[in-house]
């Protein structure tokens, strides 16, 4: 309840403060967004098949989202960065639609 309660007020915080993204920051933003839906969507898993860790959550989240975007940064150094951003991208949508094909199937039994 204290995770939906601290979306809840992080959505609408959000929307009334609208902050800036710096621009030397954008590249890395979806990135970020999306790998921490991979665990978002990793925990929900873990948690309906019983399994579920705080401690591991928290460490998925944020690693989840420095080594992605260390990766898209490391890319952008060596000049390969949509290279590298697209294939991030592609890993972790791929582990998205794996976790969410399990929820589904605890969920609806099918």
């Amino acid at each position: 309840m204290i995770a939906a309660l601290g979306l809840l007020f992080g959505i609408i915080a959000g929307l009334v403060f609208a902050p800036d993204v710096p621009l030397s920051l954008q590249p890395y933003l979806p990135i970020a967004v999306v790998a921490a839906l991979d665990a978002v969507f990793g925990g929900l898993r873990a948690y309906l098949d019983g399994i579920f860790d705080d401690k591991v959550f928290v460490v998925s989240f944020v690693s989840n989202v420095v080594i992605a975007a260390a990766i898209v940064y490391l890319g952008d150094q060596l000049g390969v960065g949509a290279q590298l951003t697209t294939g991030v991208i592609v890993v972790l949508g791929i582990r998205i639609f794996s976790n969410v094909a399990a929820i589904r199937r605890h969920v609806f039994h099918a």
